[in-house]
C-alpha cells in the first residue's frame, strides 16, 4: 500500500517534537555527566568505623548512613556538599568537588563534657564540679501552657517533687530532696541575681535557662537561704549578630475529664431514706424534688486559654538588647473563671572598653488572679434539686436539710462570680558593672530591687433564689445586707552583691576563686479595711465603687500586718582541678540576720566541701572504647532555713491579756502579754547533709547516667511547746528532721540518617523521718480533722487513726470481738483493729495509717524525630504515699453520697468495706484508714507534635524559621483514689489531703513559632 504523504504542517510539528526531545537530552547529558558515585568511610577519634553515622548531602534530604564497616556509597555532584554528623560528635562539612573518595575522622564533641551551667555568684563547667546540678534549657518549657514555669518541670528533675494545681494561674509546690522542716519547704528563686520566693512574674518565653540546685556543695554559699533548694533563673538576653524578631503564641482549651462519681436522685433518694430508718426517722417526701441534677456538668466549662509572646534581639561586638513582651489569659475550670498576665523583659548590655562592661535587665509584670470557687458544694449538694425555677427567674434553694448550710452551687458560682478582684502589679530588676582587669581578675558590682503591689476588693451582694418553703416563694440569703472589703499589700527587697572573681590555668592546675559581699533587705505592709451597708444606702454590685470609703463607718473593721527583715554575708568559694581529673570544690559563707539579733546569735556559718575524680581521664582508662566519661564525686556541707512563719522568732508580738481598773473614777487599762516566750539561746534551723555518686557517659556520648545518694539531717527545729494549764507557750530549738534516698538519671540519644530517637529517665526514693521534736510523746497535730501528726520516730505530716479490719456483720461477731470502748457498736460499724493487743478497742489503739510523702517519684522523657517532624512525649508518676480523704466526713450537713456508698452494708454479708448509713454512729467518722487512699499514680504529663519549615522555603517570604505544634497537657492519669487529682500539697507538716480538691483539665493547645 502506498504510504500517504505527510503534509507540510504534519511534517513540522513532527520536526519540532524531535528538535524538542534531542535539545533535553543534549541539556541533561552535562547534569548525568557532573552526578558521580561517593564512597568512603567514617570513623571516630581512635580510627574505628562509625556505625549508622549520617553522611547528608548540604541543603537537601537527600541522605545515606554508614554500615557496620562505616562505610557509605552516595550519589552526589561536585558542587555538592556532604555533612557528616553523629551522637556526640561534632558536624563535619566537607565539599565534593573532583573527589570520588571521602574518608572522614569524626572529632568527639568537647561541649558534651564542656558544657557550662549557671551556680550560686557565677558559672562553671559541669564537669568541673562535684554537686548535682540539673539544667533545663528554656526552649523545654517554652511552648507548654503554664503561667508559672516551674510547672513545666514536673517529671523532669530527679529529686524535685511538683505538685501542680489544675486552678488557672496557680503557682505549684515545690519540695527538693523531701521535706526538710516543719516550717516550711519552699526553695529559694535566684532570677537573674535576685533572691526572690516566687516566679510567678515571668514569662516562661523569656527563660534561657534554668538550674536545680540540691546538694550542700552548690547550695551551701547560699547560707541561710539553701536549706530547701535553690533554682537559678536566667532570663534571655541578646547573643552577638543580626536583630531578630521572634513571634510565638498558642491557642487552645481546656476541659475536666476526671469527675468523682456521685449517686444520681434516684440514688440518692434510696440511701437518704435508708438513713433516715437507720436512725429511726420517718422517710423524707421527695415529691416536690423532681430534679436529676449534676453539679459537676452545671459548674464545668469548656476553658479557653491563650498564650503569646514577641521579642526583639539585636547585638553587636559592643552592645546587645532584649526586649520581649507577652500576654496570657486562661479561663478555669469552672464557669466565670478567668485569669489573665502581662509581662514585659527588657535587657541591654554595653561594651564602654574591651574590659569594663555595663548593663541592666527588667522583668515587669501586671497579674489579675481568678476569683476560684470552690467544688466541694457541687459534690455535697442534693441532685434531686431542679438547678433554676423559670417562673421566678431564680436559682433554686436546696431542700431544708441542707439550706441552712449551703447553698445552690450555682449561686457562688454565677451569683457571687468575680466578687473579689485582685491586682498585682510586680517589677524586678538590676543594674550592674563588670570590669575585668590584671588578666585572670574580675570584679562584678550589681545592685538589684524587687517590689510587689497587690490590691484586692471584695463585694458582699444581696442573693435571692426560689424557696417554695417560704412566703413568697423567695428567700434571701444572708443578712441581706451589702458590703465592701480593701486590702492593699506590698512587698519590697532590695540587694547588693560585690564579687572578685580570679580564674586561672597553669601547668596542670586550673583554679576559679570568689569572694563576696553582699546584703539583702526585705520589707512587708498589709493594710485591710471593710465595711457593710449598715443603715445606709445599698452598695451597688458595681466594681467602681467598691471600696470602704462608700460603706457605713459605724460598721468599720481594719487590720494591718508589716515586719522587714535584713541580711549581711560574706562568702567565698573555691573551684580547683588537678590534670583535669581531680577536682575539689569549697565554699563558707557568714551570715548575719535581724531576725535574730534579739538573742545575740545573729551570725552563723555555713560552708561545704566537695571532691571529684574523672577516672576516665586516667591513662589506664582511655583504652575502654565503650566508655566516653566516668567521674565519681561526693560533697558535705552544712546549709541554713530562714524560711519560718514569723519574721521575728526572736522577739514575739504582744497579744491583748487581761484587763484592770485603776483609780478615781474608776478606768480600765488594758493588759498584754508575750504571745509566746523565746528561749534566749534562739538560733536558725540548720541543715547538715552528704551525698556520693558517680556520673558517666558511654558508647559516644549517647548513654549518660547519674546517680548518687543523699542524706540531709535538720538540726535545731523552731518548735513551739504548748503552755501549761493556760500558760504561755514557749519556742525554741527542739527538734531534728531526716531525709536520705537516692537520684538516678539516664539518658538515651542516638542519630539513624533522617531518623532521630532518645529516651530518658529519673527515679528519685525518699525515706523521711522525724529524728526528735520537743520531747518523748511529744506531737505536732494539724489538719482540719486533725489527721496530721509529726512525732519523733515517723514521717513527718504522717496520718493517725485507727486501722480497720473490716464491718461488723453480726451481734455474735460483736461479742467475740477486742470490746470497743469508744462507743457502742451494732452490726454495720467499722471494726477497728486492736493494735496493742489488750482486747480493747481504745484511744492507744490509735497509730500510723498512711504516710503523705512518696517512697518513689519518676519521670520518663520520649523523643523521636524525622526530617521536619518532632514529637516529644513526657511521662511521670509517683508511688508508696497516701491520701487522707476528708471532705464527705463532716456531720455539719446532709451530703450527697459518693457512688461507692451504693455498695453499703444493710444486712449481714452485704459489705465489709462500707458502713451501714447513719450519721449518728459518729464511731464511722473517727479518722481511720477507711479514709485513707493510695495516692500513686502515673500520668502522660504532655505530648508534642512539631514540623519545622524548610529554612529555604521561608525565607523567600523573609522568614528565618516557623515551627507549628500541637500540645495536650494531662492527657490520661492512672489513679486509685476517688478525688480528681492525687497532686495534693499544703503545708509542710499537714500535706496530701483531699478536702475537696480542684480537678486537673486535660489541656489541648495549638501553636506556632516564628523568627525573621
Amino acid at each position: 500500500m502506498k504510504k500517504k504523504p505527510k503534509l507540510p504542517m504534519e511534517r513540522a510539528s513532527w520536526l519540532k517534537n524531535l528538535f524538542l526531545t534531542v535539545s533535553v537530552l543534549l541539556a541533561a547529558a552535562p547534569v548525568l555527566a557532573q552526578t558521580k558515585t561517593i564512597t568512603g568511610t567514617v570513623t571516630d577519634s581512635t580510627g574505628e568505623p562509625l556505625i549508622g553515622a549520617s553522611v547528608l548531602i548540604l541543603g537537601t534530604s537527600n541522605g545515606v548512613i554508614t554500615n557496620v564497616d562505616g562505610n557509605y556509597s552516595i550519589q552526589a555532584s561536585p558542587e555538592n556538599t556532604l555533612e557528616f554528623s553523629y551522637v556526640g560528635m561534632v558536624k563535619q562539612l566537607v565539599k565534593v568537588n573532583n573527589q570520588s573518595v571521602i574518608n572522614v575522622q569524626m572529632k568527639d564533641d568537647a561541649q558534651v563534657l564542656a558544657e557550662t551551667v549557671v551556680i550560686g555568684y557565677g558559672s562553671a563547667k559541669k564537669r568541673d564540679l562535684t554537686g548535682s546540678i540539673t539544667n533545663i534549657k528554656g526552649a523545654e518549657i517554652a511552648n507548654k501552657p503554664v503561667a508559672n514555669p516551674v510547672s513545666a518541670l514536673q517529671g523532669k528533675v530527679a529529686g524535685v517533687q511538683v505538685i501542680n494545681s489544675g486552678k488557672a494561674g496557680a503557682d505549684p509546690e515545690i519540695r527538693v530532696r523531701g521535706t526538710n522542716s516543719i516550717n516550711g519547704y519552699k526553695p529559694l528563686y535566684v532570677v537573674d541575681g535576685l533572691f526572690n520566693d516566687n516566679i510567678n512574674f515571668l514569662n516562661p518565653q523569656d527563660i534561657e535557662s534554668m538550674e536545680i540546685l540540691k546538694d550542700p556543695s552548690s547550695l551551701a554559699i547560699f547560707g541561710v537561704r539553701g536549706a530547701n533548694g535553690v533554682i537559678i533563673i536566667t532570663t534571655k538576653r541578646a547573643k552577638e549578630g543580626q536583630t531578630r524578631v521572634n513571634i510565638n503564641g498558642s491557642f487552645g482549651f481546656k476541659k475536666v475529664t476526671d469527675k468523682i462519681a456521685m449517686t444520681d436522685a434516684e440514688g440518692f433518694k434510696l440511701l437518704y431514706n435508708e438513713q433516715l430508718r437507720n436512725e429511726g426517722n420517718p422517710e423524707y417526701d421527695f415529691a416536690p424534688w423532681t430534679g436529676n441534677t449534676n453539679w459537676q456538668d452545671e459548674i464545668f466549662q469548656t476553658g479557653f486559654i491563650t498564650n503569646n509572646n514577641i521579642s526583639i534581639t539585636g547585638a553587636s561586638a559592643k552592645h546587645s538588647f532584649y526586649l520581649g513582651a507577652g500576654y496570657a489569659y486562661e479561663q478555669g475550670n469552672i464557669q466565670k473563671e478567668k485569669y489573665s498576665k502581662i509581662t514585659l523583659n527588657v535587657s541591654n548590655d554595653y561594651k564602654v572598653t574591651d574590659n569594663f562592661k555595663v548593663g541592666f535587665q527588667f522583668n515587669g509584670a501586671r497579674m489579675l488572679p481568678a476569683d476560684t470557687k470552690s467544688v466541694e458544694t457541687a459534690l455535697r449538694a442534693a441532685p434531686v434539686v431542679p438547678v433554676f425555677n423559670e417562673e421566678y427567674g431564680l436559682y433554686t434553694s436546696l431542700p431544708n436539710f441542707q439550706k441552712a448550710q449551703m447553698n445552690n452551687p450555682m449561686v457562688d458560682v454565677k451569683l457571687k462570680a468575680n466578687t473579689t478582684r485582685t491586682e498585682i502589679y510586680r517589677g524586678s530588676g538590676n543594674v550592674y558593672g563588670e570590669w575585668d582587669f590584671l588578666k585572670h581578675f574580675q570584679f562584678k558590682v550589681m545592685y538589684s530591687m524587687d517590689y510587689a503591689s497587690t490590691s484586692t476588693r471584695k463585694y458582699t451582694p444581696v442573693i435571692q433564689v426560689y424557696d417554695a418553703s417560704v412566703e413568697g416563694n423567695i428567700a434571701t440569703l444572708g443578712n441581706g445586707k451589702t458590703g465592701v472589703e480593701q486590702e492593699k499589700q506590698t512587698e519590697t527587697k532590695v540587694q547588693s552583691d560585690y564579687l572578685l572573681t580570679y580564674q586561672n590555668t597553669w601547668g596542670e592546675h586550673s583554679l576559679t576563686a570568689t569572694a563576696g559581699f553582699t546584703t539583702y533587705y526585705n520589707r512587708m505592709e498589709m493594710l485591710n479595711g471593710a465595711r457593710t451597708q449598715g443603715v445606709g444606702l445599698f452598695i451597688p454590685d458595681n466594681p467602681d465603687k467598691w471600696f470602704v470609703s462608700i460603706g457605713d463607718a459605724a460598721t468599720a473593721t481594719n487590720n494591718s500586718d508589716q515586719w522587714e527583715r535584713s541580711t549581711v554575708s560574706m562568702l567565698g568559694r573555691v573551684l580547683y582541678n588537678y590534670r583535669g581529673r581531680y577536682l575539689f570544690n569549697g565554699s563558707f559563707r557568714r551570715d548575719g540576720s535581724s531576725a535574730f539579733s534579739y538573742t545575740g546569735n545573729q551570725w552563723q556559718n555555713f560552708y561545704s566541701v566537695g571532691a571529684g575524680w574523672l577516672m576516665s581521664e586516667e591513662e589506664w582508662m582511655k583504652d575502654i572504647a565503650w566508655l566516653d566519661m566516668l567521674k565519681l564525686k561526693g560533697s558535705w556541707g552544712t546549709l541554713g532555713n530562714q524560711n519560718l512563719d514569723r519574721a521575728y522568732p526572736a522577739e514575739p508580738l504582744l497579744t491583748n491579756a487581761y484587763s484592770a481598773v485603776f483609780g478615781t473614777p474608776s478606768a480600765i487599762y488594758p493588759g498584754y502579754q508575750l504571745s509566746y516566750l523565746p528561749n534566749p539561746n534562739l538560733r536558725w534551723e540548720k541543715v547538715e547533709a552528704w551525698e556520693a555518686g558517680a556520673e558517666a557517659n558511654f558508647f559516644r556520648n549517647r548513654l549518660h547516667f547519674e546517680g548518687v545518694y543523699y542524706k540531709k539531717t535538720t538540726k535545731d527545729l523552731l518548735a513551739e511547746v504548748p503552755g501549761i494549764s493556760g500558760t504561755v507557750p514557749g519556742i525554741g530549738n527542739l527538734g531534728s528532721i531526716e531525709n536520705r534516698g537516692v537520684e538516678l538519671a539516664l539518658n538515651w540519644r542516638d542519630q539513624i540518617g533522617d531518623w532521630g530517637y532518645s529516651i530518658g529517665g529519673n527515679l528519685t526514693t525518699i525515706k523521711n523521718k522525724v529524728l526528735s521534736l520537743v520531747q518523748e510523746g511529744y506531737s505536732i497535730i494539724a489538719g482540719d480533722k486533725q489527721q496530721s501528726y509529726t512525732m519523733a520516730g515517723y514521717p513527718i505530716g504522717y496520718f493517725y487513726g485507727y486501722k480497720v479490719e473490716g464491718v461488723y456483720q453480726t451481734e455474735e461477731e460483736i461479742a467475740n470481738s477486742p470490746k470497743n470502748t469508744l462507743a457502742t457498736v451494732t452490726p454495720g460499724d467499722l471494726k477497728f483493729k486492736d493494735v496493742d493487743g489488750n482486747g480493747e478497742i481504745t484511744t492507744a489503739d490509735r497509730t500510723m495509717i498512711g504516710d503523705p510523702t512518696p517512697d518513689v517519684t519518676y519521670g520518663i522523657t520520649l523523643g523521636v524525630s524525622y526530617k521536619a517532624w518532632d514529637l516529644g512525649i513526657d511521662l511521670m508518676g509517683q508511688s508508696g504515699n497516701q491520701i487522707y480523704r476528708t471532705w464527705d466526713n463532716y456531720t455539719w450537713s446532709q451530703f450527697n453520697f459518693m457512688e461507692q456508698r451504693m455498695d453499703r452494708w444493710h444486712g449481714p454479708g452485704t459489705s465489709n468495706t462500707q458502713p451501714l448509713l447513719n450519721t449518728k454512729h459518729s464511731i464511722n467518722n473517727l479518722n481511720s484508714d477507711y479514709y485513707i487512699e493510695d495516692g500513686s499514680f502515673f500520668r502522660i504529663r504532655n505530648v508534642q507534635l512539631a514540623y519545622s519549615f524548610d529554612p529555604r522555603l521561608i525565607s523567600k517570604i523573609g522568614m528565618q524559621a516557623l515551627k507549628l505544634y500541637v500540645n495536650i497537657q494531662n492527657l490520661k492519669t492512672w489513679k486509685h483514689n476517688t478525688g480528681y487529682t492525687p497532686e495534693l500539697g499544703g503545708s509542710a507538716i499537714a500535706f496530701g489531703v483531699d478536702d475537696g480538691s480542684y480537678p486537673m483539665p486535660a489541656i489541648y493547645t495549638f501553636g506556632f513559632n516564628l523568627t525573621f
